[in-house]
């Protein structure tokens, strides 16, 4: 599929890429477990697909089981190297392997997002919302985050055995209230060009854009808590 120059009346449409691997060490098989009645990387796929500004939806992974899902819930699929498998490789080794095949087949598209499949609140306005203001704006990219709960310049490092202040050692004592504003990126959705990224093979490139969003909506599920943390956050909205 060849992109088209966008136009006013037609906005650009964005790959889609899910990166979802068999194996977790602190949750295994979370992205085919059972989240309020359907499998984990359902919601992540559903969000894509409702969004007007996705054009095609690929999920990569190494996985049989969560192939069949995918394929099932209306996504393409990808098969993932072994190597881009492991608990070492990174998120950006995988949506480059997507975007070199993508490239190869003169498919390539001019913008991507990501979308981890460990944030099942993140919906379709979110992503909505994120990637027409992304259109509209200068940035180079866009990053979804929420306020920290705790600010970093009242954190330590430790080197040596000893405690090192993140920050200056003033701003220990500092109000919270005279820090500047921090956030956490919270893994929802990552977007930007594809060609940005090939050049930095980052998901950061300044200039940045926020998308805030709200710390209940940005649950990114690592450990069985933070499962059913989503599982009583989803059942809840299910029942208003």
């Amino acid at each position: 599929m060849n992109i088209q120059s966008p136009t006013s009346e037609t906005p650009p449409r964005f790959l889609a890429i899910i990166t979802a691997r068999g194996g977790s060490k602190n949750l295994p098989h979370k992205n085919v477990l059972q989240l309020a009645g359907r499998p984990m990387i359902a919601y992540t796929i559903e969000a894509a697909l409702r969004c007007p500004l996705v054009g095609r939806c690929i999920v990569t992974t190494d996985d049989p089981e969560i192939k069949a899902i995918a394929v099932a819930e209306g996504a393409e699929v990808l098969d993932r190297p072994a190597a881009l498998a492991t608990d070492h490789a990174s998120s950006e080794d995988a949506v480059a392997h997507v975007l070199d095949w993508l490239d190869s087949h003169n498919e390539l598209p001019t913008y991507f997002t990501l979308l981890q499949p460990t944030s099942p609140l993140r919906n379709a306005k979110h992503l909505a919302d994120c990637l027409s203001q992304f259109l509209t704006s200068d940035f180079a990219c866009v990053i979804s985050v929420c306020a920290v709960d705790h600010h970093p310049y009242k954190s330590f490092t430790l080197t040596n055995g000893q405690l090192q202040p993140l920050g200056r050692i003033d701003q220990l004592s500092v109000p919270r209230q005279s820090l500047p504003e921090a956030f956490r990126q919270n893994g929802a959705i990552y977007a930007m060009r594809s060609e940005t990224f090939c050049a930095g093979h980052t998901f950061f490139s300044a200039p940045a854009m926020p998308y805030v969003m709200r710390e209940e909506d940005s649950i990114d599920v690592d450990t069985r808590l933070d499962f059913e943390m989503a599982e009583r956050m989803l059942a809840a909205r299910c029942n208003t």
